[in-house]
């Protein structure tokens, strides 16, 4: 298991050097393990295992027709949809969203997210809390590389990040978020994106590797006999870790959803692992994976989800296509959570770049709109059943308490016990900075 064929130099403790080096270096989606397991910093390892999982919703989702909805605004501005009660009086949400409506105690709409620049398709905001423009040396990290630089693993044989991002054809589309000038060392490890070949091992068929039982014995038989050996001895420190990740079935398993309890599997459903035009899959697979991926020691998992660009047929595309999955794998994930009692220590975030014009065009659609957009936040130990924020009479700008992309990002590093104005990273300038632009954690939340 995990030889590497070629001519190699033998170390005295039997192993080779090509060996030893391939192993230490193999990545990830660009991720290098032993790199990655320098993270471990002067915040150390809390004994407390917080997370986050964001959901990314591609293209941004229209927010007058999720959670703000405007009935008494004209036909041309209010659209198709009805809000309905929820189980917290006086919140009301799109009829379309009836499940998400039956645990709203447990949820907090925003109304009023603002901070993008322009109304370019980008994930960055969301996984960064900041802007493309007027970027340091290296770029601004993403929330998943930064805690994995501050925090480190929380289990050595498990990635800190994770990254559920298959390839889009519009490339930001497809980010698990970008590492900036934290380095390809604090990048996603993505299991489900463009590297994920990279996951088999040499010397091992299809036939072989579609046998889960059979690969995770062979995983286990390897680290017995390299053990035995005393192999493990003769790599250092950081290329033992990485050798952790590559042999340990904690990973495996977890990817495995086929292991969860089948009612789990049903409450979670499919949906649809294709891509959604240039942008996303509608995968609730995906939801269930990031909840077993923290269950084994990830920090910070982002997915992406759909394609919410709907310059035209806006109602029927929310309602047929995207509204019913994104409502099923909501209300799975925070129900389980919950049932779980890991409401607390797993906060959950779903958001896109920016929202959507008021006036509907002609083609029944809705256009970019920087103005104003929405969110959608649960867990965390956050104080749930409110919402958050309003904007005006026809949803075009905000009339009450803004709240900009860098404070929710601010919120979810105090969530991980971090300040994120008393730790400062260096660019590849070595010029110091905050983890957010001076956004405090909002108080309304903790």
């Amino acid at each position: 298991m995990l030889t590497i064929p070629g001519k190699a130099h033998r170390l005295c403790d039997g192993v080779t050097r090509r060996d030893a080096l391939r192993i230490g270096a193999l990545g990830l989606g660009g991720l290098s393990l032993p790199g990655l397991l320098r993270a471990e910093q002067a915040a150390g390892i809390t004994k407390s295992h917080k997370a986050v999982i964001m959901i990314y919703m591609v293209g941004a989702p229209p927010h007058q027709d999720m959670y703000d909805l405007k009935p008494d605004a004209p036909a041309e501005i209010r659209g198709e949809f009805r809000p309905i009660d929820t189980n917290v009086p006086g919140i009301q949400i799109c009829e379309h969203l009836p499940k998400l409506a039956t645990i709203m105690d447990k949820l907090v709409p925003l109304r009023s997210v603002y901070g993008s620049p322009s109304g370019d398709h980008d994930s960055f905001i969301c996984y960064t809390g900041r802007t493309v423009l007027n970027q340091p040396a290296g770029g601004w990290p993403s929330i998943g590389s930064t805690v994995s630089k501050v925090l480190g693993p929380v289990n050595p044989s498990v990635p800190p990040f994770f990254g559920l991002s298959p390839n889009a054809g519009h490339p930001p589309y497809g980010s698990p978020g970008h590492p900036g000038f934290l380095g390809v060392t604090h990048s996603a490890f993505r299991p489900s994106g463009p590297s994920r070949e990279d996951m088999k091992l040499n010397g091992m068929d299809l036939a072989r590797l579609a046998n889960r039982q059979q690969l995770l014995a062979s995983f286990d038989q390897f680290r017995r006999d390299a053990d035995a050996k005393g192999m493990m001895t003769g790599l250092d420190a950081l290329n033992q870790q990485a050798m952790g990740i590559l042999t340990s079935s904690r990973l495996s398993e977890a990817l495995d959803i086929s292991r969860e309890d089948p009612a789990v599997i049903a409450r979670y459903g499919k949906g649809d692992p294709n891509n959604y035009g240039d942008g996303a899959p509608r995968n609730l697979e995906h939801f269930l994976m990031a909840r077993r991926l923290v269950e084994a020691g990830a920090r910070v998992v982002t997915l992406n989800f759909g394609r919410w660009d709907f310059h035209s047929s806006n109602f029927s595309e929310c309602k047929n296509t995207h509204f019913p999955m994104f409502d099923q794998g909501m209300h799975a994930l925070i129900t389980d959570l919950h049932e779980r009692g890991m409401d607390k220590d797993v906060a959950v975030v779903a958001w896109g770049e920016f929202g959507r014009t008021p006036r509907i065009n002609p083609e029944a659609g809705r256009d970019h709109w920087p103005d104003v957009g929405n969110g959608l936040i649960a867990g965390g130990g956050f104080r749930t059943g409110q919402v958050i924020g309003a904007t005006d009479r026809i949803g075009a700008k905000i009339a009450d308490r803004p709240i900009h992309f860098g404070e929710v990002h601010a919120t979810l590093y105090h969530h991980f016990g971090i300040d994120p104005l008393a730790i400062h990273l260096h660019d590849l300038s070595s010029r110091p900075h905050n983890l957010v632009d001076n956004w405090r954690a909002m108080p309304e939340l903790v």
